[in-house]
Formats: C-alpha cells, sequence, structure tokens
C-alpha cells in the first residue's frame, strides 16, 4: 500500500483550478460540433450547416475566441502538473516515477475507453502518451523547455506548409482520394456517417473506430502530438517561471493580454478573411490553417492572464469560485459532456446528429456550462474529489481514497 503525495484541497493552487475549469467549459464550444456534426465540418465549416446569420455569427466567433485556444490552455495546465506532482512527491521525499506512469497508463487506459466505445475526440490518450514522453524533460530550465516547446509545435506547422504549399503539383488522384474524404466528402460518404451515429451503438461503431485509429496514428503523428507537447512544454516553463501559479508581476499577464488581443485576434480573422477569399478548397486545410494554429496560442496565453488577473485582484469572485470547482472535477465533468452530447445526438438517445443547427448547439453548450457550474461546486460541498477524479486517484495510488468530507 501506498499513501497519497498530497492532500486534495489543502496544496491545491487556486489559479490552476479556475483556469482548468475555464478551459474544460470552453472546450465544449467546438466539441460539440463533433458530436452533432458530420467531422469534416470541424475543419471546413462549409460542409455542412450554414454559415449566414446566427449561425454563420456563431461559427465565427467561435473560431475566433475558442477554437484550439482552449485545447491550448487545457494542455499548458496538464503539463504544468506533470511538473507539480514531482514537486509534491520530491517534498516528501518519494520517487514520483512510479506514480506518474502508473497515473498515465490508467488515464491511456480510460482514453482509450473513451475514444474506442463513445466518442473519436478523444484527447486523454493523447494527452497520456505525450506525459510518458514528456516526464525525462522535467527538470529542463524554462528557456530550454520553451524553446523545445516551439520546435515540437513547429513541427507539424512544417508539415501542413510543405504539403499545402505542394498542393498544385500533386496528381489529381491524389487530393480526391487523399485529401478530399476528410476536407469536402462526397454526399454519399456524409449520409453515411449521419446514418451511422443516428443508428444504436453498435452501428456507431461502424464509423468511430476507423476515426479514431487514424486519430491514434496518422493525426497524431502529422499534429496531435506535437501540438499538444508543444504546448505541455511551455505550460512547464510558465508553471517553474511562477506565471500559472499567479505568482509572477501584473506587468507580465498584462504583456501576454496584450499581445493576444493586439496581434493574435487579428491574425486569427485575417486567417478566416483568407479562407473565405479562397472558398475554403484544400489549400485552406493546409496553409490556411496556420494563421489561427499560431495565433490561438497567443489568445490563450491572454485567456490565462485575464483570469489571473482577475484572481489578483479578486473580482468576479462568484465566477472563479464556480470556475475553480469545475477545474478540481475537470476529469469528470470533460466525460459529463461526452454523456450529455452522446445522449443528444446519437441513435442510443434522442439521435439528433446532423439535425441541430450551430445556433441550437451553442445553446447546448450554454446550457451544459449552467449546469457544471451549479452542480459542481455543490459536489464538493459533500466529497474531496469528482467520482472519476476518485477513481483515477485511487488506481494511481492503488489504495481507495477518502471520498466524504
Amino acid at each position: 500500500m501506498v499513501a497519497p503525495l498530497a492532500s486534495p484541497t489543502s496544496d491545491r493552487i487556486n489559479s490552476l483550478d479556475v483556469l482548468r475549469g475555464f478551459a474544460v467549459l470552453g472546450i465544449l464550444v467546438m466539441n460539440i460540433q463533433i458530436f452533432a456534426m458530420p467531422s469534416a465540418t470541424y475543419l471546413n465549416p462549409t460542409v455542412w450547416g450554414t454559415l449566414s446569420g446566427v449561425d454563420g455569427a456563431v461559427w465565427y466567433l467561435s473560431h475566433v475566441f475558442t477554437d484550439q485556444k482552449k485545447m491550448a490552455l487545457f494542455s499548458m495546465l496538464f503539463g504544468a502538473g506533470i511538473i507539480l506532482f514531482t514537486e509534491r512527491a520530491t517534498a516528501q521525499g518519494k520517487s514520483a516515477v512510479g506514480y506518474h506512469y502508473r497515473r498515465n497508463f490508467w488515464l491511456l487506459l480510460f482514453g482509450a475507453a473513451h475514444a474506442y466505445l463513445l466518442w473519436y475526440g478523444d484527447v486523454l490518450f493523447l494527452y497520456a502518451i505525450c506525459a510518458f514522453a514528456l516526464y525525462p524533460l522535467r527538470n529542463w530550465r524554462p528557456r530550454r523547455l520553451i524553446i523545445v516547446g516551439i520546435v515540437f509545435l513547429s513541427i507539424s506547422s512544417i508539415v501542413y506548409l510543405l504539403t499545402g504549399f505542394a498542393l498544385p503539383s500533386l496528381p489529381e488522384e491524389v487530393l480526391v482520394e487523399a485529401i478530399q474524404p476528410s476536407w469536402n466528402p462526397p454526399a454519399a460518404q456524409l449520409a453515411e456517417e449521419i446514418a451511422a451515429y443516428q443508428g444504436g451503438w453498435s452501428q456507431q461503431m461502424s464509423n468511430r473506430v476507423p476515426v479514431t485509429l487514424e486519430m491514434h496514428t496518422f493525426v497524431y503523428l502529422i499534429w496531435g502530438f506535437w501540438r499538444a507537447a508543444g504546448m505541455m512544454l511551455l505550460g512547464m516553463a510558465l508553471y517553474k517561471l511562477g506565471i500559472l501559479s499567479a505568482r509572477a508581476d501584473n506587468r507580465v499577464y498584462w504583456r501576454f493580454l496584450a499581445v493576444g488581443v493586439l496581434l493574435g485576434l487579428p491574425i486569427i480573422m485575417i486567417g478566416i478573411q483568407w479562407n473565405f477569399a479562397n472558398a475554403w478548397g484544400p489549400v485552406s486545410m493546409f496553409l490556411g490553417s496556420q494563421f489561427n494554429y499560431w495565433a490561438s496560442i497567443l489568445v490563450s496565453m491572454a485567456y490565462m492572464a485575464s483570469l489571473i488577473l482577475l484572481l489578483k485582484h479578486n473580482r468576479m469572485n462568484w465566477l472563479t469560485q464556480r470556475l475553480a470547482a469545475v477545474g478540481r472535477m475537470a476529469f469528470s465533468n470533460y466525460i459529463m459532456h461526452t454523456l450529455i452530447c452522446g445522449f443528444i445526438f446519437y441513435g442510443h438517445g434522442l439521435g439528433q446528429f446532423g439535425q441541430i443547427d450551430r445556433s441550437g448547439q451553442i445553446v447546448i453548450v450554454f446550457g451544459i456550462w449552467i449546469l457544471q457550474l451549479l452542480v459542481s461546486p455543490m459536489w464538493l460541498r459533500h466529497f474531496r474529489f469528482g467520482p472519476l477524479e476518485w477513481l483515477w486517484r485511487s488506481l494511481t495510488y492503488w489504495r481507495f481514497q477518502p471520498m466524504a468530507r
């Protein structure tokens, strides 16, 4: 038997909980599109639904303020968590290696079950892989972590840029067979996907399993691993510098905020104009995506800075306290998104896949936000952990953890 490394409440860093809660709520704005519509729509919004009126405004605002930003923030926090876990183990004279790898082994299994059985958009599996790879780098100095993080982020960007510039010289059959199915699928492919998710669970698996396999291999290789791992390395550096834990000077946060607003947001808006000017053709998949790929990092830093400034100035406590509760239950709340959206959109529930437009989707998002902002603090008044946090922690330490307060 092994004892827990730290108290679940006394050693918590409030800023990390608040940021985590904000991120896990925010990612639903984009994730609901994968629950509700054909998968290609996430990358190419012209595939399904309308981009006019309220629906167009919802897509525009979601892309500018949410797409990749909340995942970037969540990845940074996960990287910071690797350092924090190590610090707490070292402070108690224990070796965190075994705990770390056991913890992320279980996360890998959770992620695999989530992805293959419920929803292919899962990120837990990817985070576990990154945690295995990055743990040996945890003692690097912030400067080195930042440099290598940027290198990691650049690898995916280079792959996309080279592919985008090579598109004009690619044979037509390559475009049709390799790019069109994921960027602008034919009507028959869209109909097949819609029928699968409007059907029962076993029928859904005909689409979910092959898509998940592609995500866990090709997509991770060219994009997922480099993006997530690069952001985790930046998160490690920002934690070591005291920025994520709200210990930096206020001027640091104001600079992050200014760069995100004055540079990040305009670049994203220019990218949207560029993609529409190019009619959302295949070139948008590779070259057009790079505007948001890089600028989203700046905007995620601005979000981080804004929330920490609220905490440092003791503003909007009614909101930050609830966000902290959501963040302490981030694992449970993340899976709750799947359970609720799966019931609404898939055939084992209401079967609304492909039936609810973007304006309807955002109403569902707001409803889930309100639910989790209300329920999470209520749960934590009676329990020390969220249900999945308790299970994950018990498996990590190989000992049932105390649950009730």
